[in-house]
């Protein structure tokens, strides 16, 4: 009965058993199951296992596209994107607007997937569309202050603010709201508005989330104590290497993957769980996020030769004949030890900015459900020198496996930094990887609109119309 096995495996993932969550969401897809119900869980089931050929069979086993209800269409759509495959994504979304050119919820599905692929006027089109028809959906405002700057002549700030007013708003529609209204304003000059629309986000989604500093401190501890293990052996000659790209969110390693992703050689993927997800088998662990303490007590017994073959092979069903791959999920900082032990011929660059820099584009982000750290002043601040000092004990710990790329730099000189990272990838060094704007590949990060346009070194950083109000963190990162 597919919807029993549907629901053991939540309640497996739930007591923190990883393999027979995986084992009964694989069981449950191999009945091709068409019940509306069960296909809706089932879907982010396999996703969240990184089931992509289950999925498409699930998918294919609903019938021709045509025949396939809407919301189901939309639930299908949402995994691919989440898996960054966002052509497929669209092809479902594209069905699900013949069947009905006006649904709003389509209409925004659509509009981010757009955004995602760089076909932003198409994207502004849909989002436009859905807010004249339901302008209480607050992703709708959302998109639309994300998909092009804010002018004093031309702007939606009233519409924004009308909408914040509305009774019986959630947390996540006010936050939501309250960033979009803070980007818009800023783009604007209004500094004074701006900062207290920010406010209202960070105060409004910090209380939605169970965060303890405390918790972060006490996981790096745990992967500076844990202790040197053997290293899987050298892959067989051709086998792909995947280019890790590491750091803080908002560091700068979307632009670095995009400069990556020109060269011939290599196939930009975006920001993956498959690592985690490799080393959730092997520790038969679910944790929540990229890592937790109990995957570092369960790692000592791992076989990491497993892992790496493990994860290699999860990856290939994303690749063509590239070479190498990078796989862009910042916070595999934490996954470092593990992923040096279990691919010892994969690259690593670290991306380093400015901390005040960073810290302040963490916090005007509206993160999903990732960096819970990032609301609060003090909690950004204390977080970033975990990562400062896990970096710096990996350093010693793997010398020579990371190369640490500055952002400032990048930014600056494009040319000369990304020669000496193809020097460090084993790359010949490419002319296409300057060209960014020839890139049609999906970006599915917040920095989706940014990296489409061409590198840009900012005189002047975003956070120093707000110096006055980021004292906490200024004082909290001196000296970093």
């Amino acid at each position: 009965d597919a919807r029993v096995l549907v629901q053991l495996s939540y309640v497996h993932s739930l007591a923190g058993g990883y393999r027979a969550a995986r084992e009964f969401a694989l069981r449950a897809a191999a009945l091709a199951p068409r019940d509306p119900g069960v296909v809706r869980e089932l879907a982010p089931r396999l996703r969240t296992f990184n089931a992509a050929k289950e999925l498409d069979a699930l998918v294919r086993a609903q019938g021709p596209l045509a025949r396939i209800p809407i919301p189901m269409l939309l639930v299908f759509a949402a995994q691919y994107s989440y898996l960054n495959e966002q052509e497929r994504a669209l092809a479902l979304l594209d069905e699900a607007r013949r069947a009905d050119p006006a649904f709003p919820p389509t209409l925004l599905a659509r509009s981010h997937v757009l955004m995602y692929l760089g076909r932003f006027d198409d994207a502004q089109a849909d989002a436009r569309a859905a807010v004249k028809r339901a302008p209480e959906i607050a992703q709708g405002w959302w998109l639309l202050s994300r998909l092009r700057k804010q002018t004093p002549e031309d702007n939606v700030v009233a519409q924004m603010r009308t909408q914040l007013q509305r009774p019986g708003r959630r947390p996540q529609e006010i936050a939501q709201l309250a960033e979009s209204l803070h980007k818009a304003l800023d783009e604007m000059g209004d500094h004074a508005g701006a900062w207290s629309a920010l406010e209202l986000m960070c105060r409004t989604k910090r209380a939605t989330l169970d965060y303890h500093a405390e918790d972060s401190r006490a996981l790096v501890d745990a992967l500076i104590a844990m202790p040197a293990g053997p290293v899987a052996p050298m892959p067989a000659a051709g086998t792909r290497t995947p280019i890790f790209i590491v750091g803080m969110h908002r560091s700068g390693t979307t632009l670095l993957e995009q400069l990556l992703d020109g060269h011939p050689d290599v196939r930009g993927v975006g920001e993956l769980y498959d690592f985690t997800s490799a080393m959730r088998l092997a520790t038969d662990h679910h944790c929540r996020g990229v890592i937790d303490r109990t995957i570092v007590e369960r790692a000592r017994d791992v076989d990491f030769a497993d892992v790496g073959a493990t994860y290699l092979r999860d990856m290939e069903w994303r690749l063509a004949g590239e070479g190498h791959f990078t796989d862009k999920l910042p916070s595999n900082f934490l996954n470092l030890g593990f992923i040096c032990r279990a691919l010892p011929h994969a690259k690593i660059l670290h991306m380093r900015r400015d901390p005040i820099e960073t810290c302040f584009s963490n916090l005007r982000e509206l993160f999903s459900d990732a960096n819970p750290y990032s609301y609060d002043q003090a909690e950004l601040a204390d977080f970033h020198k975990q990562y400062r000092r896990l970096m710096a004990h990996w350093h010693a710990a793997w010398p020579g496996r990371i190369f640490d790329v500055d952002y400032a730099a990048l930014t600056r000189d494009p040319e000369t930094v990304m020669r000496e990272v193809a020097a460090f990838c084993g790359l010949p060094f490419d002319p296409a990887m300057l060209a960014m704007q020839e890139r049609k590949r999906g970006v599915a990060t917040a920095s989706a609109v940014q990296v489409r346009n061409k590198v840009v070194a900012r005189e002047t950083p975003k956070w120093a119309p707000y110096e006055a109000q980021l004292q906490p963190l200024i004082e909290a990162l001196r000296g970093e």
